[in-house]
């Protein structure tokens, strides 16, 4: 009986790994100061999106093809073209999964809201990433609001 319990909880594990996700917003500031952002659902914690953030969308014309993106499903180092969200075997894993482009759901466009509407702390989200009108990108714990590290990439 022991070893049943230990694989039934050896199967809970897995399949809390499966839905389990560090849900983000990414955003950026605006001349007028509002912010235009955008759902991620998976990673969003500072040494997965934050890095990628940090190391491939530096720019205001990447951070710019990032957001017209709409909301995301899995964040990636390339914006990549549409590709099939349901075929895991095949995916570009180097490409962002988009709940618009890649799976075809409606309303998947980024917000516009205002600076203290973003750092609310009633969006469901982990982890608020800013790219601010200096180029950088900042990051913050979406439930205390305090800054976060993010990490430097760690080369391969």
């Amino acid at each position: 009986m022991a070893k049943f319990i230990t694989y039934i909880q050896s199967l809970i594990n897995q399949i809390k790994i499966i839905i389990m996700a560090t849900r983000s917003l990414i955003g950026k500031q605006n001349q007028d100061g509002s912010i235009t952002s955008i759902y991620c659902h998976f990673d969003g914690y500072p040494e997965h999106n934050g890095v990628i953030l940090q190391e491939h969308y530096s720019t205001p014309a990447g951070v710019d093809q990032l957001i017209a993106l709409g909301n995301l499903s899995v964040l990636a180092e390339q914006i990549g073209d549409k590709q099939d969200f349901n075929d895991y075997k095949n995916r570009n894993r180097n490409w962002c999964l988009a709940y618009g482009r890649d799976r075809g759901e409606s309303n998947q466009h980024a917000q516009m809201s205002t600076r203290e509407s973003f750092f609310s702390t009633d969006h469901g989200v982990d982890y608020l990433y800013l790219y601010n009108n200096e180029f950088e990108w900042e990051c913050y714990n979406a439930w205390t609001l305090e800054p976060q590290n993010i990490p430097a990439a760690v080369a391969a």
